[in-house]
């Protein structure tokens, strides 16, 4: 079974500490009816883990699911988030860059990570897919705006190096959003979706 942990939207008062999710009915109550699940995608073992955690869930709720992989520049390919650089491009250099190529890489990802975390695209539940350009947390936050909305996220265990370079789009996402949070730890991960 995997450990989840909800966290409440950030504009309700700190001061508790998140609540895990340890039986069945607790997790199925996280999508309930009318309610989109937004889960941020990467083929990270944490992020097959939170993808397959929020098919699950749409299944049981019948919501529809928004999977999310964003793109950008100087992004790293496992998920994290993007640190300005102190140095700026020359003023009078205009740069034209259009992105379908980092736009179809995405989607093409975004695929993959179906394949690998429940063999396919779910049949049984409405998917969209979304692959903005930007920071993956604030896409992810930006999204999910609507009522009832629920974001679901993967999370490596322990600090790396890349975590520091890159920040952490769990905390940011459990920090701004407007909607509850669902972190899915990373864990072990077998093909054709199999339960860790």
């Amino acid at each position: 079974m995997t450990n989840v942990v909800t966290r409440p939207p950030a504009r309700r008062p700190r001061g508790g500490s998140p609540q895990s999710a340890k039986t069945e009915s607790e997790r199925t109550l996280a999508a309930g009816p009318g309610r989109r699940i937004i889960v941020g995608v990467d083929d990270s073992p944490a992020g097959l883990s939170a993808l397959r955690w929020a098919v699950s869930q749409a299944r049981s709720g019948a919501a529809p699911l928004v999977a999310v992989r964003s793109w950008a520049l100087g992004l790293p390919r496992h998920g994290g988030r993007r640190r300005r650089r102190l140095a700026q491009i020359h003023p009078h250099v205009v740069l034209y860059f259009d992105g379908t190529e980092q736009h179809d890489a995405s989607a093409k990802l975004v695929r993959k990570s179906f394949r690998m975390a429940v063999g396919g695209m779910p049949r049984d539940v409405t998917v969209t897919v979304e692959t903005p350009e930007g920071d993956p947390a604030a896409a992810l936050t930006g999204i999910a705006t609507a009522e009832g909305d629920l974001i679901v996220v993967g999370r490596e265990p322990g600090r790396s190096m890349r975590h520091l370079l890159h920040g952490s789009v769990s905390r940011y996402c459990c920090g701004h959003s407007r909607c509850p949070v669902v972190v899915v730890p990373g864990g072990e991960y077998r093909a054709g979706g199999g339960t860790p």
